[in-house]
């Protein structure tokens, strides 16, 4: 058996998500976090309302710290002969670097927090929104920002007829409209107030080129898949690579079908949700799929 373990990413969050976790040997990796960065992180997994996790801060690190419980506790039940890659969902490669050793806890949870709060401030500059396209393909997503050329794009290809678009708020009606007239199946609108994976994110990138540049990255102990679906397996290039990635789609059916092709036959959802792992049933049937974020979903074992 060849394994991929993938983490969520923001849109994710769950109030109580490490409430499970805290009686847990896998609880120090909150009490590392929080000295790493004298903040008050506990609270994020624990205490906070579903009001209080939707800000972008706030969402992006209580979902980083619940996959970090969930690694904590799964990567010693894991043959490493067995683990394949890692991969995440646009945060997610955070915790993908973590989780492969590219970068320490510590290094990690600071680059997270970094990014949570240049995405918050570019958000707040200029306010965008982004829609959900059910039963789409690329190139309708595609036609469907023509509608507003230069304020609307594709944000995330996430397979299984599912793309999410994104710009700013005054055009995603028009989009939306559009899309539904050239075949669309649905169209929702996001609970987001920033338009991420999109070009209105450069702030946040010109923002946190200068942190990425001081971290030192080390060559990962597995590949990892990027939201490119590249796979890599060396310390060079983290640093255009994260930067790019903030205003370029996340492409998740490209990376899923890159597991694949590295002989991946079980792919396993580490933290909140089950979003990943119901995409990876659709995009890759053949593949087994399956979620841990709780202890007792971590007892029932790998299916080998």
């Amino acid at each position: 058996m060849s394994i991929a373990v993938v983490f969520p990413g923001q849109g994710s969050q769950a109030p109580g998500a490490g409430r499970a976790w805290l009686d847990h040997p896998a609880w120090a990796v909150i009490e590392e976090a929080e000295a790493a960065t004298g903040l008050a992180l506990a609270p994020l997994v624990l205490d906070a309302s579903a009001e209080d996790l939707r800000p972008t801060r706030a969402a992006q690190l209580s979902v980083l710290l619940a996959s970090l419980l969930v690694w904590r506790a799964l990567e010693p039940t894991l043959d490493r002969t067995e683990l394949a890659a890692v991969a995440g969902h646009s945060l997610g490669q955070i915790t993908a670097l973590i989780a492969a050793r590219a970068l320490t806890l510590g290094d990690g949870i600071r680059l997270a927090v970094a990014r949570a709060d240049a995405t918050a401030a570019a958000q707040r500059a200029q306010p965008g929104a982004m829609a959900a396209l059910l039963g789409a393909t690329e190139d309708q997503a595609v036609a469907a920002c023509a509608a507003a050329p230069g304020r609307a794009w594709v944000a995330n290809l996430n397979g299984a007829g599912q793309v999410v678009v994104g710009g700013h708020r005054d055009t995603l009606d028009l989009v939306t409209g559009s899309a539904l007239a050239v075949g669309v199946r649905r169209a929702k609108r996001l609970a987001v107030d920033g338009a991420f994976h999109t070009p209105l994110m450069q702030p946040a990138a010109d923002a946190l080129a200068p942190h990425l540049r001081r971290l030192a990255f080390a060559e990962p102990t597995v590949p990892i898949v990027t939201n490119d679906g590249d796979a890599v397996a060396e310390a060079a290039g983290w640093p255009d690579r994260l930067t790019a990635h903030l205003v370029r789609p996340v492409r998740w059916a490209d990376v899923v079908t890159r597991l694949t092709a590295m002989g991946v036959t079980t792919v396993i959802e580490a933290g909140p949700g089950t979003t990943l792992t119901g995409l990876a049933r659709r995009i890759a049937p053949d593949v087994t799929a399956r979620s841990v974020a709780s202890p007792d979903e971590l007892l029932q074992g790998v299916d080998r």
